[in-house]
């Protein structure tokens, strides 16, 4: 089994301003930093480049404020590797200087098949999930993750 990672977020201003430019302008390195990290599978990209930026989450079409990331790994270890102890951990300590608080939860990790590529729609329900029944072996977050199905 390999682990399927979402993430959203709403940034506090349009893409090309002046508020967010830091982060936009990293999102290559972050991207190519992602992919080089070990139990690295497979990451969302958009048409135009290297970046899922144009990708609309679905609900929000309209809104090209909200941006989602959407990775597969490996396994655990190695997202919660790059997520908090890479070069990652220093964009994700900053957060809140580009994107908008939510009370609601904005990352879901679900279990997949070897050779799955997940779409943005199966991502939005297992968010959903998530935030309708909170952690399950359906939906769960890097707080609560659950062992691999096919190790137990």
């Amino acid at each position: 089994m390999h682990l399927a990672q979402l993430n959203i977020a709403r940034l506090v201003d349009d893409p090309d301003s002046v508020r967010v430019v830091e982060f936009m302008r990293a999102l290559p390195a972050i991207n190519l930093l992602g992919e080089s990290s070990p139990g690295f599978v497979w990451r969302l990209m958009g048409d135009d480049g290297p970046g899922a930026i144009d990708q609309r989450f679905p609900g929000y079409e309209d809104d090209e404020r909200l941006i989602a990331n959407l990775t597969v790994w490996t396994d655990f270890a190695s997202l919660k590797h790059f997520a908090s102890r890479s070069g990652h951990a220093m964009y994700l300590r900053r957060r809140h200087e580009w994107f908008e608080r939510s009370d609601l939860p904005t990352n879901v990790l679900w279990w997949i098949d070897e050779g799955h590529v997940p779409t943005l729609d199966e991502a939005a329900h297992r968010l959903a999930l998530l935030r309708s029944l909170g952690p399950t072996d359906l939906a769960f977050d890097m707080a609560t993750p659950v062992p691999d199905p096919s190790a137990r």
